[in-house]
Parts: structure tokens; C-alpha cells; sequence
């Protein structure tokens, strides 16, 4: 009897423990991280007359920043931190044309615009013609996780950022002579420069930024395509995310980020495939620009139609590859 009993504890036992190694093998199995990759933007085609020190410089803005950005989600963090992160990075670097390094209009002032997309629930916020927000991207994530609504602009917009305690600086913080200048010489139109993030963190969710300061002596009030969702921005986990950098008005016409996605949802094509396919339509009606576009496994596209399209993609953490010109 004693030596039944003793066989079925030893059984019982062995049954628990058998049971505990299982689940703590499932816990594992499950609670491995996914891939994890971003990508990221500086502008398309702006860079013909930079100098050595200035292309050196934004290589190693690109670099710091989306290193930093992955390591925010290599510790757990989410590609909506990440995102965010990586672009305030750029908005403070004044070789961007976003933030600080913002560009002129003809009033020679700077009106500052940003957009980001949240893909696993398609919420958005986005701000526009902004003049004395320091880190537009953080008032455009602020107004997607803090009001009802995704889309302010000008005074209203300004108003959140100073009741949110955002950082609010005096105009002087944009200044640039050598951009000013530019600014003052009418025949001068500088169409393309704008920041984007695009990153998939190890929960499977896809977020996507984007930030500028729009195109030299353009008209006040003009707004382009980075604060527009679904033109310069979107994201939608199981699908991609985008950004894009260019002549605005023609992105904001082709629904660009979202035709993107759009053509890798319905019609099953590779991210590469259908940035390929958008940015030839906008090259056959003269429109310059390029995106950055990541899918759901973390394979990226940079797709652009000019001589360069600053950029930097990292899936690991031994490499990180940054380029401004054609490969």
C-alpha cells in the first residue's frame, strides 16, 4: 500500500513538473520578440550643393538617430516611442528641413508641419502651419492621444502645445541666414526636404511619422502633404507603413501613402513593388519625391525619383546602413 501510495506521488509529481516545463517552454515560444526594423528619411533630393562636412553631418544624424530609435525597441518600447524619438532627433538638427532647420515662406517666416499614424488602430494626429512649436511631431502625437480629433493647424494647434506645457520657442530659434537668404531670392524654390520614420517594434505594430518645414518661399498658409494622412503618412499593421518626401501637392493628389499600401493589401505586392509603381506615376507627370515604406516583416523599400533621398534602415543590432545618394 505504501509503495502505491509512493508511486503515485512520485507520479504526481513528476506530472506537475512535466506540466510546469511545458508551460514555461509555451511562455517562451510565445513571448519571444517579433522582428523589429525602422526606417527612416532625411528629404529627397536637396543634397547636389552640400559640402563634405554638411553630408558627413547628416550621415551621422541619420545614424544616431535610428540607432537610438531601435534600441528603444529592442528594450520593449513601441515604434510609436520610437518614431517619435528618432524625428525629434532630426527636428532639433538644423541640416533638416524640419524643426529647427526649417525653411522659409515669402513672408520669411517658418510654418511647421507633422503627422503621425498609430497602425494598430489607424489613429492619427497631425499639425499644421505651426511658427513657434519646437518638436511639431510631439503635438501631433499629443492631439492623437489626447483630444477626440487628428487635424490641427495654426493658432488652434499652438494653443494645444502651450496648454499641453509643450515647448514653445521664439521665432529666432529658426533662424538660418544662409536659409533666409535663399528665401529672398525669388527665383529660389526648394520643393523637397522632409523627415519620415517608419518602424515595426517586437509586438507586431507598424507606426509612421513624418515632419517638415515645407518648400522655400512658399505661400503662408500653404500646407503640403507631411501632415496629411494618407499622403505623406500611414500605417496598418498586417500591411505597411509609409512616408514620403517631395512636391506635396502632387502626393496629397495621389493619395501616395496610402495608394502603398493599398496596392500591397488588395493586390499582394512586395513594399518594394509598389513604391516602385507610385513613384513612377508621379515621375511621368514631372513630380520629385521618394518613400520610405516598411511591411509587416520588417522588409523595407526607399524608392525616389531624384539624384538623392537622405536614409537609413537597421533590422539588427550588429548593422545599420545610411546613404544619401544612389546606391
Amino acid at each position: 500500500m505504501i509503495h502505491k501510495n509512493l508511486s503515485l506521488i512520485m507520479l504526481h509529481t513528476i506530472k506537475k513538473t512535466l506540466i510546469s516545463f511545458l508551460t514555461l517552454i509555451s511562455f517562451f515560444s510565445f513571448s519571444q520578440p517579433g522582428n523589429i526594423a525602422v526606417v527612416v528619411h532625411g528629404g529627397a533630393g536637396w543634397f547636389s550643393n552640400m559640402n563634405q562636412d554638411e553630408v558627413e553631418g547628416i550621415e551621422s544624424a541619420l545614424n544616431q538617430a535610428i540607432n537610438e530609435g531601435y534600441q528603444i525597441m529592442l528594450d520593449g518600447g513601441s515604434s510609436l516611442d520610437a518614431v517619435e524619438h528618432i524625428i525629434v532627433i532630426l527636428e532639433d538638427d538644423p541640416l533638416f528641413n524640419a524643426g529647427k532647420g526649417a525653411v522659409y515662406t515669402s513672408d520669411f517666416k517658418q510654418e511647421l508641419d507633422a503627422s503621425i499614424m498609430d497602425g494598430s488602430n489607424l489613429n492619427a494626429g497631425s499639425v499644421a502651419s505651426v511658427t513657434n512649436v519646437k518638436n511639431p511631431i510631439k503635438l501631433a502625437r499629443f492631439i492623437m492621444e489626447n483630444t477626440e480629433h487628428v487635424m490641427f493647424s495654426s493658432k488652434g494647434a499652438e494653443r494645444i502645445a502651450r496648454d499641453a506645457g509643450l515647448e514653445i520657442v521664439y521665432p529666432n530659434y529658426f533662424y538660418s541666414k544662409e536659409k533666409l537668404d535663399r528665401a529672398r531670392n525669388a527665383q529660389y524654390t526648394e520643393k523637397n526636404g522632409t523627415v519620415g520614420v517608419v518602424a515595426l517594434d517586437s509586438y507586431g505594430n507598424i507606426s509612421a511619422g513624418t515632419s517638415t518645414g515645407g518648400m522655400t518661399n512658399k505661400m503662408p498658409g500653404r500646407i503640403g502633404d507631411s501632415p496629411i494622412i494618407g499622403a505623406g503618412t500611414w500605417a496598418e499593421n498586417d500591411v505597411c507603413g509609409v512616408s514620403g518626401t517631395g512636391h506635396g501637392e502632387f502626393f496629397i493628389r495621389f493619395g501616395v501613402a496610402k495608394e502603398i499600401c493599398a496596392l500591397m493589401k488588395y493586390k499582394n505586392m512586395s513594399a518594394e513593388e509598389a513604391a516602385e509603381i507610385v513613384i513612377e506615376k508621379l515621375s511621368d507627370i514631372g513630380a520629385d519625391g521618394g518613400v520610405i515604406v516598411l511591411d509587416s516583416e520588417g522588409n523595407p523599400a526607399m524608392i525616389f525619383n531624384t539624384p538623392a533621398m537622405a536614409r537609413a534602415y537597421k533590422n539588427s543590432s550588429e548593422s545599420t546602413y545610411v546613404q544619401i545618394y544612389q546606391d
